[in-house]
Parts: structure tokens; sequence; C-alpha cells
């Protein structure tokens, strides 16, 4: 009990890379190799390490939304020292770091209980859904625009929405995305006006279509078909539950749930931004 309670928390970086994949492993997740990088980047990692080893036995990423926001994520604990406390004292440390801005996380069930003795209050669910989306259904009548590929040009734009839906400034994060992503589309309104953008980036089993930020369930559609039919093999996306029309049509479309996650929030109410607005998060580690 005495290395739980006194084994400092160092800062991580991209180094610790191959330490951050092999804990990952060892609590049965994938080795998302391309994810780690990003949250090591856009974000500061925490991590213990093992006395007995070259390791980690337990790690956190907290990532920093200007001064509104703060989204901690990937909480692991090595098996071995699981049901211990080392989870609560992670997840304090993340919140010391903090600094009282508030904070959000995706909760899974098992972790939910803890978040809550620490103060974390629900404000929504999210499904984690996979599958081969099938392409044949017809565009939606709400969805007028047609979709088109995003140019550098449409970057001033894209951030501009964003930060309006999301509610905080994610410059430095939707800056990595031209390197991260592998497709970026846009929709446009009367006189050019951006409605709305998604991506698709590959991750391990699956390419994830998020975030996707849109003007209404229509436009979203269109977004997702169109990234989808450009991509080979499984899609994967974490849907917000308050979007049951996306839902109910992803259903139909063969992307289905396999999951889902409490999203948390600590020192505020809610979220700032417009959830109407806001369907899918780039991934949940990141809001």
């Amino acid at each position: 009990m005495t290395l739980l309670t006194t084994a400092p928390i160092r800062r991580l970086s991209p180094a610790d890379l191959p330490r951050c994949l092999d804990l990952s492993a060892d609590r049965g997740w994938s080795r998302e190799n391309r994810k780690w990088q990003l949250l090591l980047t856009a974000g500061t990692g925490y991590g213990i390490d093992d006395p007995d080893g070259d390791g980690l036995i337990g790690c956190f990423v907290l990532t920093r939304y200007g001064r509104e926001l703060a989204c901690v994520s990937m909480v692991l604990v090595a098996e071995r020292h699981a049901r211990r406390g080392l989870g609560r004292r992670l997840v304090t440390h993340a919140l010391e770091e903090a600094a009282g801005t508030p904070v959000f996380i995706y909760a899974t069930e098992s972790g939910r209980s803890l978040y809550e003795q620490l103060g974390f209050r629900p404000v929504s669910r999210s499904t984690t859904r996979t599958g081969r989306f099938r392409p044949e259904a017809p565009v939606p009548a709400s969805a007028a625009e047609a979709t088109r590929r995003a140019t550098a040009a449409d970057l001033p734009a894209i951030l501009e929405l964003d930060a309006e839906v999301f509610g905080s400034d994610r410059m430095h994060l939707l800056t990595r995305l031209p390197a991260f992503v592998e497709q970026v589309r846009v929709t446009e309104g009367p006189g050019g006006r951006l409605t709305g953008f998604a991506t698709a980036w590959r991750n391990v089993h699956h390419t994830v279509i998020g975030p996707v930020v849109a003007e209404d369930t229509g436009t979203a559609q269109r977004l997702i078909a169109d990234l989808a039919v450009r991509t080979e093999g499984e899609v994967r996306m974490d849907v917000d539950t308050r979007h049951a029309a996306l839902e109910s049509w992803l259903d139909t479309r063969g992307v289905t749930p396999v999951t889902a996650n409490t999203l948390m929030v600590h020192g505020a109410s809610s979220l700032p931004g417009d959830h109407r607005r806001r369907f899918a998060p780039l991934m949940v580690a990141l809001g």
C-alpha cells in the first residue's frame, strides 16, 4: 500500500508511448498507437513508474481547452494493482492539475462510481457504434447541402464554428487534424457559410468518424455518409444519445451500438457550447 500512496506521479512525454501501449494491453485495450501519439502531444500525460520494471503501473491524460474546460481520459491502472485506490489517486491528481477548471470525462460503467464519489455529475450518455456502413440510404430531405472535401482555406471557419459549438478553444487540437485524419469534409449554406464539418481517421480495427459538428441531423447524416462511403471496412462512431434521430438512422445503415459511456462533468453543472450541434466527438478521450 505504501507504494500506491507515495510513488511519484510524473509527467509523460512522447517517449513514454511504448509504456502507455503496454499498460493499455495489460488492461485488455487495443494498442492504439496513433491515438496515443495525438493524446501525448495535444494533452499532457501523467504516470506512475513501475518500481520493479521500466513500465507504468498507472496513467491518465489531461487535455486543456483554454481556461474554460479540460478533459481527463485514459485512466488506467495495471491489473495487479487494481481496486487498491490507485485510480482514485490518479483522478484526484488530475483534478488538482486542472486547478479549478471544469473537467469532463467519458466514464465506463466500471469507472462511473469512482467519478461520482469524486464529485463528477452525469450530463448525458454516448453509444459506441461499429459496423460496415450501408450507403444505399436516400439522402434526407433536410440535408440539402452537398458536402465537399475541406481545404486549408476552410480552417478559420472550422475553428470559428467549433469554438461556438464546443464552447471552448480547441485550436491546438484541430490544427493537428490535417496531419492526423484521412478525411475532412464540410457543408456550406447560403453565401458559403460553413454549416458543418466532420473527419474520419484510421484506428486499429476501424475508421473512426468524428468529430461531427452540424447545424441539424440531416446535415450530420450527409457528412457521415459521404465520409463512410469513402472508407474501406467497418466504421466506428461515439454518438451522443440525445441525438435519437441520428442513432435510429445509423441503426438502419448497419452501424449499431456495442457499448456505452456516461459523459460526466466536475466543477460545472453542464458542458459549455451547443450539444444540439455536437453529434459526435473526435474520440471519447478528447471530446
